[in-house]
């Protein structure tokens, strides 16, 4: 475990918060603006759904199956040299992707950008810990600052996106990570003060990552394929029974070797749980319906791309207002108010979009409730629910503790991604039309099975975030 040599000064703290949250803009960024950007890509290089289902899914495999493996080598090394070997990653990944000659290529340099994001997210998270660990309310205004930073680019992304594509062609929203990742790195080396070692080293678990890995692409793949293949095809099944037996022996393997990359014992906590199977409900819907809603808006209702990068911009843009409220209100409320009030907000928006937003007719006005309603609470709720696992573990598990719950995110991501990416393969107009109205009530019946969990997991039962 590496911690920060000398104290921050208040000034260094916003420094060192300005540098982490970089990194959040493009792991967010490459989210959204990649969505925008799919019905394009697939016109040029020839892809099918499927096919580009895997543009988004194979960075978030990339991401979570190496999340685990970057806390270990924050660990190993000190989270401010992960960090810059994230940036530099990321960089050279999206310069591949701007480069891609074919969809192949495309999702391998894509599933590299995971791997730098892998990099950046937790080793992050473990610099704002130890920066602001003095003082836990300011530590829960700099996660929902942290936040909003993410929540600014994933506004961004669409508009962003739709301009560029009108412009320059979608390998121009590739080239766009690569001064954002220069300026990330700068600032991370002159603002970022040296780290010390505090325990010995951790130890890399190879058959574990090797395991996490193949039950990950296992599943996201069968997921995938199962629609145009079926249940029956011989791959979809091969593909299930190697997740169920990598991850099978993955769990055994964690619970026998000396240094495992998933302590389980983090798993006793009913407050760690719970606030793992939160984020997993969260990204498996947000992740899903921006997706279809792409889809959705371009093919089925013929929205330009920046027509439709304006209409997500309410679907990404109010989480701002709610992250940054997200210091005070855990002070006073507690982190369990926000992550149930967050998701009951959440919820009702997808309730609105099924009902009222998704139609032949349906007119912006009827969609901005529902898009603006579901940030909101996302804006509340995952900053607490960040929030809470950092607060309730040792200052020396901060990076492994963050990297367990960003990998279930995202796992939770891609199988959103697959599953309603079955609804827009499926047909078009009405078919696609009814199958995105189940998928948001759906999503709200998720959310409130996530806050049933949140309940049940009692997270931040106190007034004081980490009680």
């Amino acid at each position: 475990m590496y911690i920060s040599s000398d104290p921050a000064t208040p000034r260094a703290s916003l420094a060192v918060l300005l540098a982490t949250s970089f990194a959040f803009v493009i792991v967010q960024l490459d989210v959204t603006i990649v969505n925008v950007a799919l019905p394009r890509v697939g016109a040029e290089l020839g892809a099918p759904v499927s096919t580009l289902e895997w543009v988004i899914d194979a960075y978030t495999v990339g991401f979570a199956a190496f999340l685990l493996s970057a806390g270990v080598i924050g660990d190993k090394f000190g989270s401010k040299r992960a960090f810059m070997s994230g940036f530099s990653l990321f960089a050279l990944a999206s310069i591949a992707c701007a480069a891609a000659p074919s969809a192949m290529a495309l999702n391998i340099a894509r599933a590299v950008q995971g791997v730098g994001a892998a990099l950046l997210v937790p080793s992050s998270l473990a610099i704002l810990n130890a920066t602001y660990a003095h003082d836990k309310n300011l530590l829960a205004k700099a996660v929902g600052w942290w936040t909003a930073a993410g929540g600014i680019s994933i506004a961004a992304g669409p508009v962003i996106g739709g301009m560029l594509l009108s412009l320059a062609g979608w390998r121009s929203i590739f080239w766009v990570n690569v001064p954002i990742c220069v300026l990330g790195f700068a600032l991370t080396y002159y603002v970022v003060p040296p780290m010390v070692r505090t325990a010995r080293p951790r130890h890399f678990d190879i058959p574990g990552q090797l395991l996490s890995v193949l039950a990950l692409i296992g599943f996201v793949a069968a997921v995938i394929e199962v629609h145009a293949l079926g249940f029956s095809s011989p791959a979809v099944r091969g593909g299930f029974a190697l997740a169920l037996v990598a991850g099978t022996a993955f769990l055994i393997v964690e619970g026998r070797v000396r240094a495992p990359m998933l302590p389980l014992t983090l798993f006793r906590s009913m407050r760690f749980s719970g606030a793992v199977m939160f984020g997993v409900l969260a990204n498996f819907t947000y992740y899903g319906v921006i997706f279809i809603l792409s889809f959705y808006l371009q093919i089925v209702r013929g929205f330009s791309v920046v027509e439709t990068g304006l209409i997500f911009l309410p679907l990404t843009g109010t989480a701002f207002f709610s992250n940054i409220a997200v210091g005070r209100l855990s002070a006073r409320f507690g982190l369990r108010a926000l992550m149930v009030g967050g998701g009951l907000v959440g919820c009702s928006g997808y309730t609105l979009l099924g009902l009222f937003g998704i139609s032949g007719h349906a007119t912006f006005l009827d969609m901005l409730p529902g898009l603006a309603l579901v940030p909101l609470g996302m804006g509340f709720a995952v900053p607490a629910m960040t929030t809470s696992i950092l607060s309730g573990v040792e200052r020396q598990q901060a990076g492994t503790a963050s990297a367990v719950l960003n990998t279930a995110r995202q796992v939770g991501g891609a199988t959103g991604v697959a599953i309603f990416g079955a609804v827009v393969a499926s047909g078009a107009g009405a078919s696609v039309m009814s199958g995105v109205r189940g998928a948001m009530l759906m999503s709200a019946a998720l959310l409130l099975v996530a806050v049933a969990i949140a309940l049940w997991s009692r997270a931040g039962t106190a007034t004081q975030p980490g009680q």
